[in-house]
């Protein structure tokens, strides 16, 4: 039970939290998965060695520290954290695993003169509120996916129907259910989670849906990673009729019903949720501005699909942008996405909503841009591949 002595004490951590976190959570996340295998599937290695899934959990655990009085204001962070945990299948039981190691990394890294037994127990008990938060949250989505009509819980095994190149760094999946009953529908821009064996270790991952749904079958749409241990192997190993286990969708990044302007904005493989948001759009008749930035058109996908989307529907403008164009490539516009392009690019009228994807730095630029010429803030929306982290300019 969580006291109110106990919340003085969390918020006295503050601080320490806001000069110290990122430490802390770097010591946390080795201790626990040296000494927790069990738990690796659940994490990529890759956002580990960035410092981008440390630096998250230290945001997140110091936004649980300030708001540990008003817990409505974690809302948007809560959100985010249940639907990735629902697409890589946390269980309540990986809970005191995590709340262990995070007990020991306060006290080892901060000190015993500072994390007293005092200080522990008050985030013992803080733990302990959030972890029941987040497992109640998880369960009644969990419930959610399996009583909806072709949905399911936990795994369900899938064969891989079709492989097909879409530029010379990205390749798409397509998965139909062994099973051949019908598939759960999604909304537009979530993600889905696979269950990969790769050299005898399991390695879970989440990638977005890259189509609309249609009961069916998914598609992921995945660019290969220089380092990428998932990427590699979905791009070099697994093969047309493979099985692999996936679980239902998840996420909070999703198109939003209106009538309002679309604007769609994303550079690289981030336009892989904005494919599945455009269809659905277009049908609604929803004037949609699509604006996307390559660095060449050998590695753009999905181009010759967006021009003809745009040939059947009058609603629909596109624009491309490439930073590095080859010779033989046609591009709107050579460079990067500036503020005046984006301004001329998008309707007059500023009240419209923006949805936009791709690498940080691009993203913090956009946002920037979105709130310079005058787009509300509130109808400006945006996801990460991987970790959250502040975007900022």
């Amino acid at each position: 039970m969580l006291s109110n002595e106990h919340r003085t004490l969390v918020k006295a951590t503050v601080p320490l939290l806001e000069t110290g976190g990122e430490t802390l959570t770097q010591h946390f996340y080795k201790m626990m998965l040296s000494e927790y295998p069990e738990v690796r599937p659940l994490f990529n290695q890759a956002h580990q060695a960035s410092g981008d899934q440390p630096r998250a959990l230290a945001n997140g655990v110091l936004m649980y520290a300030r708001h540990i009085d008003e817990l409505e204001q974690l809302g948007p962070l809560v959100a985010k954290i249940v639907n990735k945990h629902v697409a890589l299948q946390i269980q309540p039981e990986h809970y005191p695993i995590v709340g262990s190691c995070l007990l020991r990394a306060i006290r080892e890294v901060l000190g015993e003169e500072i994390a007293t037994q005092a200080v522990i127990d008050a985030w013992a008990a803080a733990y302990g509120q959030l972890a029941d938060i987040l497992i109640g949250a998880e369960e009644s989505v969990y419930q959610q996916n399996a009583e909806q009509h072709g949905g399911w819980r936990g795994a369900r095994r899938f064969r891989v129907s079709r492989k097909e190149a879409e530029s010379e760094e990205i390749t798409s999946f397509y998965f139909q259910a062994l099973d051949g009953e019908p598939l759960l529908d999604f909304q537009p821009g979530q993600y889905i989670g696979l269950s990969l064996e790769i050299d005898g270790e399991e390695v879970r991952r989440t990638y977005s849906l890259s189509d609309a749904p249609n009961g069916r079958e998914y598609r992921i749409s995945v660019k290969r990673e220089p380092e990428g241990k998932a990427s590699n192997y979905l791009h070099d190993r697994l093969s047309v009729g493979d099985e692999l286990d996936l679980f239902p969708p998840a996420g909070d990044f999703v198109l939003r019903g209106g009538d309002k302007p679309l604007a769609l904005i994303t550079a690289g493989v981030g336009i892989t949720p904005a494919l599945a948001m455009l269809k659905p759009a277009l049908e609604s008749g929803r004037e949609v501005h699509f604006i996307h930035c390559a660095r060449h058109g050998g590695v753009h996908a999905f181009r010759e699909w967006v021009e003809a989307q745009s040939d059947e529907h009058p609603q629909l403008k596109h624009y491309f942008c490439y930073s590095e164009p080859r010779a033989q490539d046609a591009s709107h516009v050579e460079g990067f996405l500036s503020r005046e392009l984006l301004a001329d690019w998008l309707p007059e009228d500023r009240d419209l909503d923006a949805y936009f994807l791709g690498p940080k730095p691009f993203m913090a630029q956009v946002k920037r841009h979105l709130r310079d010429i005058g787009v509300p803030e509130q109808q400006s929306h945006y996801e990460f591949f991987g970790p959250a982290s502040a975007l900022e300019a």
